[in-house]
């Protein structure tokens, strides 16, 4: 299926970054990019019984330098970054070996990073040398292409996925093993097959039925599959034309996505409210007084024009709550009104929420009047 010029729910073969020139500018919801980690394992790996350990030795895993590596990462962070939406966001996952310095050049480029994440193993291949602690973790950068954009976060989704308590960022999730794992003649398919448990958190917290993820290094294709279990459009690059073979019959045998009831209706976001609106329609008066906290001090002066004024001090709400407060605040429970008939003080948040139910309500039938 093809909208806009747009390959959805296809796997394109070749070079991400050739592939990704390709593709319509601005046209992507969601990005995960699981890219080579540059391990450079400089021996092969035995355990304490002398069985070989099954490392990533893979030849798409090689470069001949940090800088080739740095040149690499650049090149697709960038082309990335063209095709990503503005209220779109990426996530990236990798271990210490290269995950610092994609962050770095995430930042160079004007990524904007949102959250880190750390998946914890619950069951981490040991350190059969023991030189070292196991590394039981990968880091996963989350970002926005443009800083302060509106991007999706189903944040109601994640906390209810976790218990309805609020997701941390640490997120204990076993390694891909089992009947998950795709294996050829008893062999892994692909060496850095990530869980589709992890893949589910991503693609369930930043984007929503019908969006389109795209995955520059698709591998074995779980992305895609995931994705399709989610109802969201998706579009695979992978240079390795036998990974391509693999990541298409797997997403076949996925099974169709879920009906449409078993998914929770979108939230409706309540309109946005200015300070100024308050005074427009009456629910404050220039010259009126505002108290800060529960203290009551300062004493602010409403002006005509939806700033605020404490002494010599002239913002918006927000602005001076900040400065009295030293610290970031939200002037809308910072502030409080008196109310003329009973002499309490409310914060003006209440105001605004009196505001938008009135916009929210129906209007009352036409009456005649144009």
């Amino acid at each position: 299926m093809a909208a806009d010029g747009l390959p959805l729910d296809q796997i394109l073969c070749g070079d991400c970054v050739e592939v990704l020139a390709t593709l319509p500018e601005q046209s992507v919801d969601l990005i995960f990019a699981d890219p080579p980690y540059n391990l450079q394992l400089q021996q092969e790996l035995w355990r304490p019984n002398m069985t070989r350990v099954d490392a990533v030795d893979d030849a798409w895993d090689r470069f001949g330098s940090l800088a080739e590596y740095d040149a690499f990462t650049r090149a697709w962070l960038a082309a990335c970054r063209r095709v990503l939406k503005d209220t779109g966001t990426l996530w990236v996952i990798g271990s210490y070996h290269n995950i610092y310095r994609v962050g770095a050049i995430l930042m160079d480029l004007g990524y904007w990073i949102l959250n880190d994440a750390v998946w914890i193993k619950a069951n981490p291949m040991p350190n059969f040398r023991g030189v070292r602690f196991t590394n039981a973790h990968e880091t996963l950068i989350w970002a926005q292409k443009v800083r302060g954009a509106r991007y999706t976060f189903n944040y109601r989704a994640m906390k209810a996925l976790n218990d309805d308590v609020q997701m941390r960022s640490d997120w204990y999730i076993p390694l891909c093993t089992g009947a998950e794992r795709v294996r050829i003649n008893g062999t892994k398919a692909h060496s850095t097959q990530k869980p589709e448990a992890l893949l589910y958190r991503v693609i369930l917290a930043s984007s929503n039925p019908g969006d389109v993820v795209l995955d520059p290094f698709f591998g074995s294709g779980t992305t895609g599959v995931v994705a399709k279990r989610l109802r969201r459009h998706w579009i695979g690059i992978e240079r390795d034309e036998r990974y391509v073979a693999i990541a298409r019959e797997r997403i076949a045998a996925t099974p169709l996505p879920l009906m449409e009831e078993a998914f929770p209706p979108p939230v409706r976001r309540p309109p946005r409210i200015p300070f100024g609106a308050l005074i427009e329609q009456g629910l404050l008066v220039p010259g009126q007084k505002l108290y800060f906290g529960v203290r009551g001090e300062p004493v602010a002066t409403v002006l005509v024009d939806g700033r605020i004024r404490v002494g010599e001090r002239i913002g918006s709400l927000h602005q001076i709550a900040r400065e009295l407060q030293q610290a970031p605040c939200n002037g809308w429970q910072h502030w409080h009104y008196e109310d003329p008939e009973t002499g309490a003080r409310h914060p003006i948040d209440r105001l605004r929420e009196r505001l938008r139910q009135q916009m929210e309500r129906p209007a009352p039938e036409a009456d005649g009047e144009m």
